[in-house]
């Protein structure tokens, strides 16, 4: 089963409003500004031409269900990227949502050059943890009392590029 007209597409402008209310009824979610999301969508490079960023959203039926954003920081070898967020509306989750973001960034990395993509996830968030083992990602670490309200250890987690067909 999965969601039924599951499109993928980079967010515009017009998709900051979608982005920010989704973002902000999911308890669980990094929260960030909308400005944050606006320099992503307008590749505002300014202050750090280093710094590339993505953010792909999910839809269904023209509706926003989810939405990731991936970094890269830097060029040439030995450059990783992050999946620094990855937020699945609740009724559409377990249906495919998460791994179609999440190969998607997983392209996109690799379409810029990135080597390894890499994430840190709530230890006690078994969900995301499963989706992301279920995409070929492995624990790399832990960050202990890395999160806040409730404070929660992080597992690091990384992918390697090169070796994905």
């Amino acid at each position: 089963m999965g969601v039924a007209g599951l499109h993928l597409r980079n967010a515009g402008p017009q998709d900051l409003d979608a982005v920010v209310a989704l973002e902000r009824n999911t308890a669980e979610a990094p929260h960030w500004t909308e400005v944050e999301y606006a320099a992503i969508v307008n590749d505002d490079r300014s202050l750090d031409a280093l710094v590339r960023r993505c953010l792909l959203l999910a839809e269904s039926e023209s509706r926003l269900i989810g939405f990731a954003v991936g970094k890269i920081v830097g060029s040439g070898e030995g450059t990783a990227a992050e999946l620094e967020s990855l937020v699945v509306e609740e009724a559409t989750r377990r249906l495919g949502v998460g791994r179609a973001l999440c190969t998607a960034v997983i392209a996109w990395s690799r379409q810029q050059g990135a080597e390894a993509l890499e994430l840190e996830v709530r230890a006690g968030s078994a969900g995301p943890i499963a989706l992301y083992t279920g995409v070929g990602f492995v624990v790399a670490g832990h960050r202990r009392a890395y999160y806040r309200e409730p404070v929660e250890d992080a597992v690091l987690m990384r992918l390697n590029l090169e070796k994905i067909d």
